[in-house]
């Protein structure tokens, strides 16, 4: 019996699968690991330093452009931070007017004070961080229409305590202010008397106020401006013997400390009983100024206080 074959026949719909080759076994397959979500370091944008001030009583972040076009007073609350006597002067003064006076006064170590460091090298690093020779900048200028005598006292230098130096420019100044029938305006920020210079320091009390006492007899205005902190030796001198005395609002004016104070009296303390506005209430100070406002009321009192305005602004070199 014969054998019968078949053939199959393709009709070209066939496909063809390719042959599939294995990978060599030499090739590593490689994966990339993701990191994780957790462990991914987030990048926080650091702010960078000089352009935002934290106000100390309400904790805002000021903008240090706004807080200086604001005389250094917080915008939310008010709060007044300390400025130096360069900023305060051209705040009051008219431009181009102030003409300083006994400018080249430095203090001397009469006492050869020893310490952790000494005063001389003391007065050396303080005259290099603040740029100052000294506590307080005296002067003339003019405020308004009038023309005034200015002292104005800077906290930076040595907590503004008053040296020998501080109370003789302090003393020329009153003496220069009666000589030409001048208004006074000092303005006030201190620890105190300054110790490293002992019976030198409490003598500049009496010196100021003895020439206080010469102005007032020539019946001429002494305006005491008190901002924060006027303590001690300043306040029991010639700050509280102002015709008007005014101060910032919340500066702390007082003799002693309250923690000295409570340990002296051994009884509680009224809250905030040194306060400008405590002060205001019970009659030792006369009124409590916005630091914006002051030039502008202190125009106001020589109005009422001064004699004529004068014509042209005294220097060193005046009589």
């Amino acid at each position: 019996m014969g054998t019968t074959s078949f053939t199959k026949k393709t009709l070209g719909l066939e496909t063809v699968e390719p042959a599939v080759t294995p990978p060599s076994g030499t090739n590593k397959t490689s994966f990339v690991k993701k990191p994780k979500l957790g462990s991914a370091k987030s990048k926080k944008r650091e702010m960078p330093g000089g352009l935002w001030t934290k106000c100390p009583s309400c904790s805002t972040m000021v903008f240090d452009k706004e807080l200086d076009e604001n005389l250094k007073v917080c915008p939310n609350c008010q709060y007044h931070f300390p400025i130096g006597a360069h900023a305060r002067i051209c705040s009051l003064v008219e431009a181009a007017s102030f003409q300083e006076r006994d400018a080249s006064l430095l203090s001397v170590d009469i006492l050869s004070f020893t310490g952790v460091s000494s005063y001389r090298a003391k007065l050396q690093e303080y005259q290099r961080s603040t740029g100052l020779k000294d506590a307080v900048i005296t002067g003339t200028a003019r405020i308004g229409e009038y023309l005034a005598a200015l002292g104005v006292m800077d906290f930076a230098f040595l907590g503004g305590s008053m040296g020998s130096v501080v109370g003789e420019k302090l003393a020329r100044l009153i003496e220069h202010a009666t000589a030409n029938a001048l208004p006074l305006i000092i303005i006030s920020t201190s620890g105190g008397a300054r110790m490293y210079e002992g019976m030198f320091s409490l003598m500049q009390m009496a010196k100021t106020c003895a020439a206080l006492a010469y102005h007032a007899k020539a019946r001429l205005p002494f305006l005491s401006v008190l901002t924060h902190p006027t303590m001690a030796g300043v306040m029991a001198s010639f700050a509280s013997v102002g015709d008007l005395i005014i101060a910032e609002p919340g500066a702390m004016i007082g003799f002693a400390g309250p923690r000295v104070i409570k340990d002296t009296t051994q009884a509680e303390l009224p809250s905030g009983f040194q306060t400008a506005e405590f002060l205001l209430e019970h009659g030792l100070i006369d009124s409590v100024v916005p630091r914006k406002e002051l030039k502008s009321r202190l125009v106001e009192y020589l109005k009422y206080l001064a004699p004529a305005p004068k014509s042209a602004v005294l220097g060193n070199g005046a009589p």
